[in-house]
C-alpha cells in the first residue's frame, strides 16, 4: 500500500482540481446510509468529497486515509487522521456507521479491511460500500462508448493493473485491483456481516455497485 499512498500523494492536486466524482454517488450514499446521529467513519476518505453528504443526513463525518496530500484537502471538510484501513485506530464496537466510497479497488486486501470495519462497528452498526461495478467496470471493460460497453476477457483476473479504457481517470494513474462479484459479496459474509440492501448506478450499464451491511 505504500506505493498506492505515494501515487495518491502525487495526484492529489489533480484529483482536487480536475477530477469529478460520479454525479450519482450522493444519492446512493443517502439511500443506503440513511439518517442518523453520531460519528460516521469514511475509510479512504481522500479529499473529503463525500463529507457534506454524510453531514446532511445528521451524521458527524470523520475520515481516515493513507495519503497525506489527499488529507491536506480533506482537513477543511471533516476531522481526519492518517491511518491504514486494515488497522483502524478505534476501539472495538465504538462506531455506529462506516462508509467506503469508490476505494475498494485501491485495497488489495479488502477482505481484511472488511474484517476491521466490522470490528470497530457497534452491535447493529451499519456499513455502506459503494464501488465500481464488478461486472461492468475494470481492466476488462471498454466504456469509451457509453451506449455500447464492450466486456472482454479477464473478468476473473484480480491482479493489480493500470490497464484502462481512458487515460483521464484514476485507474491509469494509480492502478487498481478487481473483485469479481461473488468474491466481493463472499468477503462480506465471510467476516460475519449481514447483507441488507443493494444498489447500482443509474447508467444504462451501471458504473457502480453498492451494499448496505449490518453487524
Amino acid at each position: 500500500m505504500d506505493g498506492v499512498k505515494a501515487v495518491y500523494d502525487e495526484i492529489a492536486d489533480w484529483y482536487e482540481e480536475q477530477f469529478s466524482p460520479l454525479p450519482g454517488l450522493p444519492r446512493q450514499l443517502v439511500d443506503l446510509l440513511g439518517k442518523g446521529t453520531g460519528p460516521c467513519l469514511e475509510i479512504g476518505c481522500g479529499t473529503g468529497a463525500h463529507a457534506a453528504t454524510v453531514r446532511s443526513m445528521g451524521w458527524t463525518p470523520i475520515g481516515v486515509d493513507l495519503s497525506t496530500a489527499m488529507l491536506g484537502y480533506a482537513v477543511d471538510r471533516l476531522p481526519v487522521m492518517r491511518a491504514d484501513a486494515e488497522r483502524l485506530p478505534f476501539l472495538s464496537g465504538s462506531l455506529p456507521a462506516v462508509v467506503s466510497v469508490m476505494v475498494h479497488t485501491d485495497m488489495p486486501s479488502y477482505p481484511r479491511v472488511l474484517r476491521e470495519v466490522r470490528r470497530v462497528l457497534a452491535p447493529g452498526g451499519v456499513f455502506v460500500h459503494i464501488g465500481v461495478h464488478p461486472c461492468f467496470c475494470g481492466h476488462f471493460a471498454d466504456r469509451s462508448d457509453p451506449d455500447n460497453i464492450v466486456i472482454g476477457g479477464g473478468y476473473h483476473d484480480g491482479s493489480w493493473t493500470k490497464k484502462s479504457w481512458t487515460d483521464q481517470g484514476v485507474r491509469n494513474r494509480v492502478g487498481a485491483a478487481h473483485w469479481p462479484l461473488h468474491q466481493l459479496l463472499n468477503a462480506f459474509t465471510d467476516v460475519g456481516f449481514t447483507l441488507e440492501r443493494f444498489g447500482e448506478g443509474e447508467e444504462a450499464t451501471p458504473v457502480t455497485f453498492s451494499v448496505r451491511a449490518r453487524k
